[in-house]
C-alpha cells in the first residue's frame, strides 16, 4: 500500500426525491499533492476543528457523527458538513481505513523554521523514518511531551495527512512539522545556533539517561532499519543508547521515540535547562 496521499476528489451525489444517493463506483487514484492535508476519524478531525490556525476547505460527516460533533464542540463548527454515508467516506480512504464517519480537508498548518524555533522545548529530527503508523505514534507521543517542533525531510518522508494523522490521533495539531531539504546541513545551522545534537542508536557512546544534556536540545531518531545515516551521526555532538535489561534489545522506533523523549525531557529539566 502506498503512503501517499490521497488525491481530494468531491463526491458525486444524486438526490433524487431530495435523498442522497450512493456514490458512483470510481477508482481510488494517489497524488503527491501535500497542499492539502487530510484528516479522518474521530480525534484528528475534532482536534483539527478546535484549532484556531487550520483553514478548512470540506468536511464530510454522516448523520450521527456530524450531531456528535456538534455535541462535542458545543459551538458552531467553523465548517458546515456535508452529510454523507459511510461508503462515500471509504471510497477516499485507505483500504480498511477506521474513519469514523468523519473526513476533514484543510491546508498544512504554519511551519516554523530553524531560525524561529525558541529551543525552549525539545525539538525532533527524523532521519528518514518512512513508516506513516510509526511517524504518526512519534507525532502522539511528542505532543504528549510538549515537543515543540518535528524536523523532516521531503524526500524518503511520509506527508503529514491521511494515515500519518490517523496514526497521530490529533497530535498534529500541536507539533508542527518543519520539513527540509537536507538534515544533515539543518542539524549543522542549529549547532550553530547552540543547540545541543543528540543522537540515538545501539551503538551510541553511553546510555541516554547518562548523559550530560542541557537545552536547546535537538533528538534525532533514525530510520526502523538502518538507524541514523552517517553524515547525520556525523552531525550529531553525541550519541546516546538506550539500554534495555530484558532479552529483546531492540524497539520498534515508536516506543525509542517515547522512552528517549523522557529521558531527555527529564534530564533537561533536571539541569536547569541552560
Amino acid at each position: 500500500m502506498s503512503d501517499r496521499p490521497f488525491q481530494s476528489r468531491k463526491p458525486r451525489f444524486q438526490r433524487p426525491s431530495g435523498k442522497p444517493g450512493r456514490r458512483e463506483s470510481q477508482p481510488r487514484r494517489f497524488s503527491s499533492d501535500v497542499e492539502t492535508t487530510i484528516l479522518y476519524g474521530w480525534h484528528p478531525v475534532v482536534e483539527a476543528l478546535r484549532n484556531g490556525k487550520r483553514s478548512f476547505r470540506r468536511l464530510l460527516a454522516t448523520e450521527n457523527s456530524a450531531t456528535r460533533l456538534n455535541e462535542e464542540l458545543n459551538a458552531p463548527l467553523p465548517i458546515e458538513p456535508e452529510i454523507v454515508r459511510p461508503h462515500d467516506i471509504s471510497v477516499l480512504v485507505e483500504p480498511d481505513a477506521v474513519h469514523q464517519g468523519l473526513y476533514l480537508e484543510a491546508d498544512p498548518l504554519p511551519s516554523p523554521t530553524l531560525e524561529t524555533l525558541s529551543g525552549e522545548r525539545v525539538v525532533l529530527a527524523l532521519d528518514q523514518i518512512t513508516d506513516p503508523h510509526n511517524v504518526g505514534a512519534i507525532v502522539r507521543t511528542a505532543a504528549a511531551f510538549g515537543v515543540e517542533a518535528i524536523i523532516t525531510t521531503a524526500r524518503h518522508s511520509p506527508a503529514a495527512t491521511g494515515v500519518l494523522a490517523k496514526s497521530a490521533s490529533g497530535g498534529l495539531e500541536h507539533v508542527p512539522f518543519m520539513i527540509v531539504r537536507n538534515l544533515a546541513d539543518s542539524l549543522i545551522a542549529l549547532g550553530e545556533r547552540g543547540f545541543q545534537r543528540i543522537g540515538l542508536d545501539s551503538s551510541g557512546e553511553a546510555n541516554l539517561d547518562e548523559l550530560q544534556l542541557r537545552s536547546p536540545v535537538v533528538l534525532v531518531l533514525g530510520s526502523e532499519g538502518k538507524g541514523l545515516r552517517q553524515r547525520t551521526r556525523e552531525c550529531c555532538d553525541i550519541i546516546g543508547r538506550l539500554d534495555m535489561p530484558g532479552e529483546i534489545k531492540s524497539l520498534n522506533v515508536s516506543n525509542a521515540a517515547a522512552i528517549s523523549l523522557y529521558a531527555v525531557t527529564k534530564a533537561v529539566a533536571a539541569g536547569g535547562g541552560k
